[in-house]
C-alpha cells in the first residue's frame, strides 16, 4: 500500500511537471497534435498506478519523449506556416453578413445545430444579427456581429476613461499580500493608510483588492 502511495505520488508530481513545461491552455483549447499528447500522457501515467510491478523507468522514459516531441513540433510550427498549417488546419468562416455556408459545414462535419449551440454559448441568438462567424483550429467559435448590433464603447460615444489598471489582492484570507505590488502601484505606507481610511482589520479581512487609482474592493469573512 505505501509503495503504491509513494508511487501515485511521484506519478502526479511527474505529470503535473509536464503539463507545466507544455503550457496552460485548457482542454477546450487544446490543437489536435496537444490533446493526442495530453490523452497518451494520461494512459501511459495509469499503468503504473495499477501495476506495482511495472518500473517507473517505463512510464518516465516515454512521457520525457513526448514532451520532446511537442517541444520539437511546437518549434517547428512557429518557424514553418506550411507544417502549422498540415498539423493544425486552417480557421474556417462559417457564417457570412447572417448567411451560413453549408459547404463550409459539410467540410469540418457540423450541423445547424452545432452552429446555434455555439453561437449561443456566445450570447448570440439570432443569426441574422452575425457579421462573420469562424470556426477556429481548436474547435472553438469566434463571433463579429454587424455594426448595429455591436455593443456601444465609450470611443464611440467619444467619452475619456482613465486606465486604472488590473485591481490586485492586497490582502487575502486576512494576510497582506506584497508580491502584486508593483502592478497597482502600492506601496506598504499606501496599504496601511488605505487600511486605516476604510476602516479594515486584516485578520477579518477575506479578500481586498487595489487598483492603480485607488479604487478598494474589499469582503469581510462575516460577509461571505
Amino acid at each position: 500500500m505505501f509503495v503504491t502511495f509513494i508511487r501515485t505520488v511521484l506519478l502526479y508530481l511527474i505529470v503535473t511537471v509536464t503539463f507545466r513545461v507544455m503550457g496552460k491552455r485548457q482542454l477546450g483549447e487544446l490543437q489536435p497534435t496537444e490533446l493526442v499528447i495530453t490523452l497518451l500522457l494520461s494512459e501511459i501515467a495509469a499503468l503504473p498506478m495499477q501495476d506495482n510491478d511495472l518500473p517507473l523507468i517505463s512510464t518516465v522514459i516515454p512521457v520525457l519523449v513526448l514532451v520532446g516531441l511537442e517541444i520539437i513540433i511546437s518549434f517547428i510550427s512557429l518557424k514553418s506556416v506550411k507544417f502549422r498549417t498540415a498539423l493544425q488546419g486552417n480557421s474556417i468562416i462559417v457564417i457570412r453578413d447572417g448567411k451560413l455556408d453549408l459547404k463550409r459545414l459539410k467540410q469540418i462535419r457540423y450541423t445547424i445545430d452545432d452552429i446555434l449551440e455555439a453561437l449561443r454559448q456566445k450570447d448570440v441568438f439570432d443569426i441574422s444579427t452575425v457579421q462573420y462567424a469562424i470556426i477556429e483550429t481548436n474547435g472553438s467559435i469566434s463571433v463579429m456581429l454587424k455594426p448595429e448590433h455591436q455593443a456601444v464603447s465609450r470611443k464611440d460615444l467619444k467619452i475619456s476613461a482613465e486606465d486604472s489598471g488590473l485591481p490586485c489582492a492586497v490582502i487575502v484570507d486576512g494576510r497582506i499580500i506584497e508580491s502584486d505590488f508593483e502592478d497597482c502601484e502600492m506601496t506598504k505606507s499606501g496599504l496601511k493608510n488605505l487600511i486605516k481610511k476604510n476602516r479594515v482589520d486584516v485578520k477579518n479581512t477575506l479578500l481586498m483588492t487595489v487598483d492603480k487609482g485607488k479604487n478598494t474592493n474589499i469582503i469581510r469573512k462575516d460577509e461571505k
